[in-house]
C-alpha cells in the first residue's frame, strides 16, 4: 500500500517527545503525528496517550518536498461520544501504559449576572443614575487599592 495523502495507514510509535509522537510507517518511512492531533480532548502529555511500541492507525495528512509525513490520529477516530469514552475504557483495559485523560473543560463565562440595568419598568434616568453611582463606587474600590498598593497619598518623593 503506498503512502499518499488522505490514505489511512497502520504503524507503530517509534518515539514520543514533547510536540508529538513519531510513527514507523510501512515500507520503513517515519510520520510524525503532533501533540494537536493525538486526540480530541486536550493533550498536555503524549505519555497519557501513547507509549513506544503501540501500534495506531494514522492518517495521512500532508507529505511535503522534504518528505516529511504528517499524520493524524484523531481523524482516523469516530466523532461519537459515548463510543470515543468506551474506547478509552477498553484502551485503557488492554494496555497499561494508557492512561485515561482528564475530561476536556468547555470555554468558561466570566460575567457575572448583570441585571441592575436590566429593569424595564425603569426609567432611563433611573438606570443612569445607578449606572453612575455604581461606576463611581467601582473607581472609589480601584482607587483605595492602587493608593495603598503605591504607598497612599502623597507618598511621591519629590527629588
Amino acid at each position: 500500500m503506498s503512502i499518499e495523502v488522505g490514505s489511512v495507514v497502520e504503524g507503530v510509535v517509534s518515539g514520543i517527545t514533547n510536540f508529538g509522537a513519531f510513527i514507523e510507517l510501512p515500507e520503513g518511512k517515519t510520520g510524525l503525528v503532533h501533540i494537536s492531533e493525538v486526540a480530541d480532548v486536550y493533550v498536555k502529555d503524549v505519555h497519557d496517550f501513547l507509549a513506544e511500541k503501540d501500534k495506531v492507525k494514522v492518517k495521512v495528512l500532508t507529505i511535503d518536498e522534504k518528505g516529511k509525513i504528517g499524520l493524524s490520529i484523531k481523524q482516523t477516530q469516530e466523532k461519537k461520544p459515548e463510543e470515543h469514552a468506551t474506547t478509552q475504557q477498553h484502551a485503557a483495559t488492554n494496555n497499561s501504559s494508557f492512561r485515561t485523560p482528564r475530561p476536556a473543560r468547555g470555554p468558561r463565562d466570566f460575567r457575572k449576572p448583570n441585571n441592575r440595568f436590566n429593569n424595564t419598568s425603569a426609567s432611563f434616568e433611573d438606570k443612569l443614575s445607578r449606572f453612575l453611582k455604581d461606576s463611581d463606587e467601582r473607581l472609589t474600590d480601584l482607587r483605595r487599592k492602587t493608593d495603598s498598593k503605591r504607598g497612599g497619598r502623597g507618598s511621591r518623593r519629590s527629588d
